[in-house]
């Protein structure tokens, strides 16, 4: 077979010899061949014939018409899929080994006839031009604190030009949340971007139809800042690509720190926070330079930040309860028909009345959840105790399973109406004392079986007397030996 390199070595050589045959000597080929490379000009590669001709006959020529129907109106099946309904349809015509060949015929069609595949547009990004927001789940980590698990999420701020980041923990994706997250941002970076992008973030975007885009709320905290917002269209989160790219490799960043760490267990939610914003340091110590020319061309921060929460004027109804974000909350009765704020923080709502702040509430996630406090309304249950039978939220009368415990007891011994009552004044009892104390006290006295009564546990609450720990029980550990012996008996029986 003649090379190139024999070719090339035949045009050298062409021109310093008078006869061809001498430079096809010196080239090492005959002079028939010679000639033919010599009148065309081109190498034997350039020479080859394209391959484009089959080898074999085409095994699915019958079936593809129907086929190629099939894959116009389902474009998602997979080839493997679609192989094997081939082999229901048409019985011992198609074998197993044949299903590598029709995924390359597939594969082939889709890349020549399919529909079009969506593709990504690279974008250029300015200094100091672009920043995007969004939440992003963090339970994959799998992160306890204490042994418990600690299921939260993570606010993510990015810039777009130099990719620098940062985030804090959060527990939903509230107004609430997006306000502490980006204005945290905003100060730790030191300035303010032109724009600021987020998705369809029900907690700043109204819903489609609305004549306004986004809500007071965050419009709001664009109005202070002085940035301009975007959104990508709904059902669109790859608009906000930069951000969403970013999500993938902090979450790959975040696995394999905690596999370096060893351990996923922190003794704190603090000590978790200061694991996040060593690695958010480590991550943006290597643009720098980026960074550099972005703060040059970041507007300045307002004079001061907007107040993390929203407020919200409740009315104190007849139930003892206020609604607030469609859920449901308890104050103390005395405030029955009065009108309270409540401050709608990310984690938590304080309650004010008359410039003071009364009580600080753990705020619910989701809708039409509810926290009552016994202790708000249990001074009028004891002196009602015929309302707490059929009361609605009566499973949050029980603080702890020993208050549970001795409702039941208290009912069994006692009959449903005095057993109640007892309940309720040993409940005001723990609301008004210590409930830490009575819990011990309800545990003590039933697992010694001894007298439960208000009166009994009142003596102890009193006397501060402080119960004995729960018996702890040694199991002596376990010599082998013996089974050793059993299975020796064993071989003398048989």
């Amino acid at each position: 077979m003649v090379t190139d390199r024999q070719v090339r070595r035949l045009f050298e050589m062409k021109n310093k010899v008078d006869r061809l045959y001498q430079a096809a000597d010196l080239a090492g080929i005959n002079v028939k061949t010679a000639r033919k490379y010599l009148q065309s000009g081109q190498l034997p590669s350039q020479c080859k014939a394209e391959h484009t001709w089959n080898t074999h006959e085409d095994a699915f020529e019958l079936d593809w018409p129907w086929l190629k129907d099939f894959l116009e109106t389902n474009s998602g099946m997979e080839a493997k899929s679609l192989f094997e309904h081939l082999q229901r349809e048409r019985p011992c015509r198609y074998t197993d080994k044949q299903l590598r060949t029709f995924q390359r015929r597939i594969k082939q069609w889709k890349a020549l006839e399919g529909p079009a595949k969506e593709i990504f547009f690279q974008q250029i990004y300015h200094p100091g031009q672009w920043g995007e927001s969004d939440f992003t789940n963090m339970n994959f980590a799998g992160v306890t604190i204490n042994g418990m698990p600690f299921d939260h999420m993570l606010y993510h701020f990015v810039l777009c030009y130099s990719n620098w980041e940062t985030g804090n923990i959060c527990f939903s994706g509230s107004y609430e949340s997006l306000s502490a997250g980006l204005q945290g941002a905003l100060w730790k970076l030191g300035g303010v971007p032109q724009y600021h992008k987020t998705d369809n973030l029900r907690c700043a975007v109204n819903p489609v139809g609305n004549p306004e885009v986004f809500n007071e709320n965050y419009k709001s905290l664009t109005r202070h800042y002085g940035f301009e917002s975007c959104k990508t269209q709904p059902g669109c989160p790859n608009e906000n690509g930069d951000v969403e790219q970013r999500h993938y490799r902090l979450k790959n960043a975040i696995e394999q720190a905690l596999i370096i760490r060893g351990s996923r267990d922190f003794t704190s939610r603090g000590e978790y926070e200061q694991f996040l914003a060593k690695l958010f340091d480590q991550l943006n110590s290597g643009r720098k330079e980026l960074l550099a020319e972005e703060l040059t061309a970041l507007k300045r921060l307002p004079v001061r930040r907007l107040p993390d929460y929203t407020e919200h004027e409740c009315k104190v109804n007849s139930f003892s309860t206020i609604r607030v974000l469609k859920n449901t909350y308890s104050l103390h009765s005395r405030l029955r028909g009065e009108k309270v704020k409540a401050r709608v923080y990310s984690e938590y709502i304080e309650i004010w009345y008359a410039q003071r702040m009364i009580e600080v509430l753990p705020r619910l996630r989701g809708e039409n959840g509810h926290y009552i406090n016994y202790r708000h309304i249990i001074d009028i249950l004891v002196r009602k105790p015929g309302a707490f039978e059929h009361y609605c939220y009566k499973d949050d009368m029980f603080p702890g399973i020993q208050f549970r415990i001795a409702y039941d007891l208290l009912r069994a011994n006692l009959g449903i109406k005095r057993g109640k009552k007892e309940y309720l004044k040993i409940l005001e009892l723990a609301a008004k004392e210590n409930e830490t104390l009575v819990h011990e006290i309800l545990r003590y006295l039933t697992n010694q079986e001894k007298e439960l009564s208000f009166e009994a546990v009142q003596q102890m609450v009193e006397s501060k007397q402080k119960p004995p720990s729960s018996t702890q029980v040694n199991i002596d550990q376990i010599d082998l030996a013996v089974y050793d012996g059993l299975l020796d008996y064993q071989e003398v029986l048989v």
